[in-house]
């Protein structure tokens, strides 16, 4: 399964009417979240595939369209958040955006996180129970504590990543929020069973089902 994997920043490449031509045929579209919901919309209208998404932690809670749309999530993509899927035999299950540093959406302590968590424990359950597997992708927006995460309060990754990796052994935790300006930034990471790949801006992944 190929998948076209995006995150925090408009490529124009993408937003244009060659992105067939860029990247080539996709099976899935999964979104790490800060992006505009129009831009997320294009993607999928222009690709025309399952999508899925995950809010980050400076999404807007409306976007108002000079159509007199007013959209409060991508066309087209289903939320992730606190959610499993089966897409096509690969598992899929997300947690939306950033460590709390201050009253804004989209924030969560780490236990906060952990309520999360343990409300997609039945999904997960499921998972193991019908395909013998927790889980294969877990779609976020923050990193990890420790991985590809920075010092600021900010861009701290949470710990109750580190310990969903360590329960439910997904295959991939995707991830975006940590910008990337030089070529010899760590962005793929091993973590015991588990590859955590910071996808920004945006990221071809092939993996099979």
């Amino acid at each position: 399964m190929r998948i076209l994997t995006i995150s925090d920043k408009i490529v124009p490449s993408l937003y244009s009417a060659g992105i067939r031509s860029q990247i080539g045929e996709v099976d899935l579209i999964l979104s790490c979240g800060d992006l505009p919901y129009y831009y997320v919309d294009y993607i999928v209208s222009m690709l025309d595939k399952p999508a899925y998404f995950v809010y980050g932690n400076h999404e807007n809670v409306a976007e108002y369209w000079s159509n007199n749309t007013v959209m409060n999530a991508p066309g087209g993509a289903i939320n992730l958040h606190g959610r499993t899927f089966c897409e096509r035999g690969l598992l899929l299950a997300g947690l939306e955006g950033s460590i709390r540093y201050n009253k804004a959406p989209f924030q969560y302590t780490d236990s906060e996180m952990w309520g999360i968590i343990a409300g997609m424990i039945p999904g997960l359950l499921h998972n193991r129970l019908r395909y013998g597997r927790w889980l294969d992708v877990l779609v976020t927006h923050s990193p990890p504590r420790g991985i590809h995460d920075e010092t600021d309060r900010a861009h701290t990754g949470f710990k109750s990543f580190l310990a969903f990796m360590r329960y439910f052994r997904p295959r991939y935790l995707l991830h975006g929020h940590i910008h990337i300006y030089r070529n010899d930034t760590i962005a793929w990471t091993r973590y015991l069973e588990t590859d955590v790949v910071n996808v920004y801006p945006y990221r071809i992944l092939e993996i099979d089902p």
